[in-house]
């Protein structure tokens, strides 16, 4: 008994330590492994062309690495003192760990770089988890995109979002 409690203890300390997270600049080698995990994550996943379209653009595009393994994604727009995040996605295998958070302050901190003074997104009406996060961090509903999502049954609004930087 006093083993496995040890044993639990140990996980629930492990579990509590900071991940080790490694935010770089995506590049043409990733976007096989980000499809990868955008498909694990989503229903409706992007392509490989639309991030590889971003990527050819010049859009703001990250991966956050894990021992050498790509466990999180991001593609944002920053021109014209505005920043517009595109795709945030966590694999779900490391989903409820704080990189979302982590990844969307990487986001509006580069994007302050970049002389961005506001930042806008749009998510899934039915996306509970990504609006908590977003509210935490500040950003407000400002509109809805009426049918803007493709869904099982037909078509899913998008609520859109934003906050001062």
């Amino acid at each position: 008994m006093q083993e496995a409690r040890s044993t639990m203890h140990s996980a629930r300390k492990e579990s509590a330590l900071p991940l080790a997270l490694r935010l770089r600049a995506m590049t043409e080698r990733d976007v096989e492994s980000v499809c990868a995990a955008d498909r694990a994550a989503y229903e409706y996943p992007w392509t490989e062309g639309i991030f590889r379209d971003c990527l050819r653009v010049g859009y703001s595009c990250w991966v956050g690495e894990i021992e050498g393994k790509i466990v999180a994604h991001a593609a944002m727009a920053v021109a014209v003192g505005e920043c517009h995040i595109l795709n945030l996605c966590i694999h779900p295998d490391w989903q409820g760990r704080g990189l979302g958070r982590r990844l969307l302050r990487h986001l509006m901190t580069f994007a302050r770089t970049r002389r961005a003074d506001s930042a806008f997104l749009e998510v899934r009406a039915s996306n509970s988890r990504a609006r908590a996060l977003y509210a935490s961090e500040g950003f407000c509903e400002i509109g809805q995109r009426p049918g803007y999502y493709p869904a099982t049954k037909g078509r899913e609004d998008a609520v859109v979002l934003a906050r001062a930087l």
